[in-house]
């Protein structure tokens, strides 16, 4: 899939300002007045302007709107309609901390389930999707999670907490590499299957059905090579986990090195997410001979 920098920022964001909401929901860390203001805002910030960004991938960003209307058939529409949700009673929750010293802790709870219940509708948009079999497994929603409830806990200085979720991240985060490399031959498909032709014997593609390159081609026949993949894996896997245990493990803990570590768990961040989008191999490939 073409790896659009809307949608990696859109997954990337928004899944840490969700996971930061689902800390502060739970009273991780315990704080009110300007302190409760600052993470609160870091966390809108985050979760709204990733959404924000996905409006970009819109063929018309006018329309988004619209999917509201499909929840019952739409992860996307579901989300849409989570996201809101939490933000309204997040709002709240935030309302009685900053202003009024007030802890609503069911509010807050509330506010928790419903954030991670947005990110793991996010997750379902792609796990949801057997054309791309890397992407259709329960491994999705899972690393969707871990990276929402890390990179909210280093944000929210959950440092303990933080340590031991990004090394299982980084562990599952290898495992669904792994596991990835050979998700479209156990798949079953094939070009005989992809153009039902397969009783009549062996399909092989005589001429390229378009001339020139178009919207399927650029979107979902991305070709990434394996020299780049290798580089990448290992630059996300170092970026995400390792130097940010490293830093948190090792060294000083003040706020120089607390934001040193969620930087280079944000660029590793971005480096996973590419490649999930890169490497997604959807079966309309196999109409152009590119799988």
């Amino acid at each position: 899939m073409h790896p659009a920098p809307s949608v990696i920022i859109f997954t990337a964001l928004s899944g840490l300002g969700f996971g930061l909401m689902g800390w502060l929901g739970v009273g991780l860390p315990a704080v009110s007045g300007w302190s409760a203001f600052a993470l609160f805002f870091v966390a809108y910030g985050l979760a709204v302007g990733g959404l924000v960004a996905s409006t970009f991938h819109l063929g018309n960003p006018k329309r988004a709107i619209k999917a509201f209307s499909q929840w019952r058939s739409s992860w996307l529409s579901r989300e849409g309609i989570l996201a809101i949700v939490s933000l309204l009673v997040m709002a709240v929750y935030a309302i009685g901390l900053i202003f009024l010293n007030q802890r609503w802790q069911i509010v807050g709870w509330a506010g928790a389930v419903l954030s991670l219940g947005t990110v793991f509708t996010t997750s379902m948009i792609y796990a949801q999707m057997k054309t791309v079999p890397r992407w259709n497994t329960p491994l999705t929603p899972a690393l969707f999670f871990l990276y929402a409830l890390a990179g909210g806990a280093l944000l929210a200085g959950q440092t303990s907490a933080a340590v031991l979720l990004l090394i299982v991240l980084s562990i599952v985060q290898v495992v669904a590499w792994t596991l990835g490399e050979e998700s479209f031959s156990r798949a079953g498909h094939t070009i005989e299957t992809a153009t039902g032709l397969g009783n009549l014997g062996r399909v092989r593609l005589l001429e390229s059905p378009h001339s020139s390159p178009n919207y399927l081609l650029k979107e979902m026949v991305y070709v990434v090579g394996r020299k780049h993949v290798d580089k990448l894996r290992v630059i996300a896997i170092f970026l995400m986990g390792l130097v940010p245990v490293a830093i948190i493990v090792l060294l000083p803990n003040n706020q120089f090195m607390a934001a040193a570590a969620v930087i280079s768990h944000i660029i590793g961040l971005f480096a996973s997410r590419w490649l999930f989008f890169a490497q997604a191999e959807h079966v309309v490939g196999l109409y152009y001979g590119k799988r």
